[in-house]
């Protein structure tokens, strides 16, 4: 069985400092929008690094699992056990990483009403919306991965209960697993675009803070 999800890419903080302004502009409530999207979107990189810390673990145990002879299932019986508790860690780290992304994404339709503010900047309020428009993808990308992942996690729970039967025939186990692999597959996929809008978010707010003139200092801060 072929595990191993691809850590996704989280979108770049910055800092930014106000030059002495009696009211704050549109795009200086953007950039705020924008930040406060960032450091919404911190704890995604903490849960995503547990549920590959997880699925590495419940890899190991696939691993003894299919080494134990047949006459084992004491020990077989076990180990799927603690496949099973970890699928259900990974849930709920998945719930949890799923709050974080969703706090954010509300936030962030905050940058969206804002952008008809910028009157007086044409090439500021068009970046703004090349913005958008990436991140929007993104989370499209995202919302994809999370209900893939938890098809994923209900198709682990079923080859583990399968595991666990001595009567579990060969061509039922091999089909499980050609399926958790093809669903992988498909994780995979749907986080290489979530990754590439990422890429392309970060391009276009750094575009979008020069089209607005805004001071911003790009300290790599991650969020």
């Amino acid at each position: 069985m072929v595990k191993g999800k691809n850590v996704l890419f989280i979108i770049a903080g910055c800092s930014f400092l106000f030059a002495g302004c009696s009211s704050q502009t549109a795009q200086e409530d953007i950039y705020d929008h924008l930040e406060e999207t960032v450091s919404l979107e911190e704890p995604f990189e903490k849960y995503q690094k547990q549920i590959n810390d997880l699925e590495n673990e419940e890899r190991e145990l696939y691993k003894e699992i299919i080494a134990a002879k047949e006459s084992e299932m004491d020990k077989i019986e076990k180990l799927a056990d603690k496949a099973l508790e970890n699928v259900e860690e990974r849930k709920d780290k998945l719930d949890a990483e799923n709050e974080s992304i969703q706090s954010a994404r509300d936030e962030f339709e905050e940058v969206e009403s804002s952008i008809s503010n910028i009157e007086e900047n044409e090439e500021a309020g068009s970046a703004a919306e090349n913005m958008v428009a990436a991140m929007n993808k993104r989370y499209n990308a995202y919302e994809d991965m999370h209900s893939l992942y938890e098809e994923l996690l209900k198709m682990d729970e079923e080859l583990y209960a399968m595991l666990k039967k001595e009567d579990a025939g060969e061509e039922e186990l091999r089909a499980q697993i050609t399926s958790v692999n093809d669903k992988f597959t498909e994780i995979t996929e749907v986080n290489e675009t979530f990754n590439e809008k990422t890429e392309q978010f970060n391009e276009l707010k750094k575009e979008y803070y020069e089209a607005s003139d805004l001071n911003v200092n790009y300290n790599n801060k991650k969020g």
